[in-house]
């Protein structure tokens, strides 16, 4: 079996990238802030009691709920940190980079799925508005734009090779 890139087919860091392909530098750092803020808030009380709804409900992270409702909180601030570590790391380290930008891309998968899982975020209905949603609602829908960035340092990541042998 062939792979459809050579190991020794480099991957990428936008941060050594030249003309629009550095430009994605921006949208790591951006990215490495917000990991770091999120990561951040999971250590109070109000962000720990506030996450309850969604890990209780989510068919990815229920399991959480055996550590406490602090314990769910610690845990994914740590992930979230170490996110924002692996993705600063990234900026030196094309592996890095990717293994890092493919972590976003699950977080923002899994919090954006609680838009769905939660009850009461969303009032579907064919009558009035076709999908209304409430502050929560709100909040979690932006994850899709998170979700996407992550998506696109992924995708710059990868070796040249490999995005070329997928378009054909």
């Amino acid at each position: 079996m062939k792979m459809p890139f050579n190991m020794k087919t480099p991957f990428h860091v936008a941060e050594k990238g030249d003309g629009p392909y550095g430009l994605l530098a921006i949208l790591r750092w951006v990215m490495v802030v917000i990991f770091v803020s999120f990561g951040m808030q999971k250590f109070t009380p109000q962000s720990a009691q506030g996450i309850v709804q969604f890990i209780s409900n989510s068919p990815f992270i229920s399991w959480l709920s055996v550590l406490g409702i602090r314990g769910e909180a610690y845990f994914l601030g740590v992930a979230e940190l170490g996110i924002a570590v692996l993705l600063a790391a990234g900026a030196f380290s094309p592996i890095l980079s990717a293994v890092s930008s493919l972590l976003g891309v699950i977080t923002f998968a899994i919090t954006w799925s609680f838009f769905f899982t939660t009850p009461g975020v969303v009032k579907w209905s064919w009558s009035t508005d076709p999908m209304a949603w409430n502050l929560t609602g709100e909040f979690i829908f932006k994850d899709i734009v998170l979700l996407c960035v992550c998506v696109v340092l992924f995708l710059a990541s990868l070796p040249r090779s490999f995005i070329r042998s997928r378009r054909l």
